[in-house]
């Protein structure tokens, strides 16, 4: 039962902790949104790792022939919908600006109203769909599946709990993104830091995107 709790939670910081578009995006709408917000984006990429996790250790013989067949339609797929949530990040920083009271106004009213649209609920949907195309999720879970990470003779309670254990070192890594993000938000405050957060962030997105666009 240890051993399955350690390599369940080995399992979930290795696909967690590697910087990518989802740890990108995280730690931005922490910064846009606050910490409470965007852990429903982290509880979504924890919840797909958990998925990918029960799915390795029930039916990975039987899926992994199919992963192969799926990953490089999956990846120009995440390609796509990756740069798109780049631009939409990072479109606040490119709207114009009138008159300095006026347009602190204006961007007081739009981040109300962005707050008000951005539920939890909705980035734990978004971040949980780009998490499962997301082609460096695939391609690890593809290794998990090849590997030896819980024995093949295990008993349910220990696969039980290797799934569990990967789902909260992954949930806890990501929830560490989104506060930290929370806190680059509350330093970068005023309508400059909202469009420096808003544009490094779309950008970062975006480059990794492409950086996926071109592995080979």
């Amino acid at each position: 039962m240890l051993d399955a709790l350690v390599a369940g939670v080995i399992a979930g910081y290795a696909i967690a902790i590697p910087v990518g578009a989802i740890a990108a995006l995280l730690i931005t709408l922490g910064a846009q949104h606050g910490a409470r917000v965007a852990a429903g984006g982290a509880f979504g990429a924890a919840t797909v790792d958990g998925i990918y996790a029960t799915v390795a250790v029930t039916a990975g013989a039987v899926i992994a022939p199919l992963i192969a067949l799926v990953e490089e339609p999956l990846r120009w797929v995440s390609v796509v919908v990756l740069i798109v949530l780049g631009i939409v990040l990072a479109w606040p920083a490119f709207r114009r600006r009138t008159a300095p009271v006026a347009a602190a106004e204006v961007q007081h009213e739009k981040t109300g109203t962005a707050k008000k649209r951005v539920t939890a609920r909705r980035l734990f949907v978004t971040v949980g769909v780009l998490t499962l195309v997301n082609p460096v999720t695939i391609i690890y879970f593809a290794a998990l599946i090849g590997s030896s990470t819980i024995a093949a003779d295990a008993g349910a309670p220990e696969r039980i709990v290797f799934v569990l254990a990967a789902f909260a070192a992954s949930l806890s890594w990501q929830l560490l993104l989104t506060t930290a993000g929370s806190v680059v938000g509350r330093v970068l405050t005023g309508p400059t830091g909202a469009r420096v957060t808003a544009l490094v962030g779309g950008t970062l997105v975006i480059a990794l995107a492409v950086r996926a666009a071109l592995a080979p």
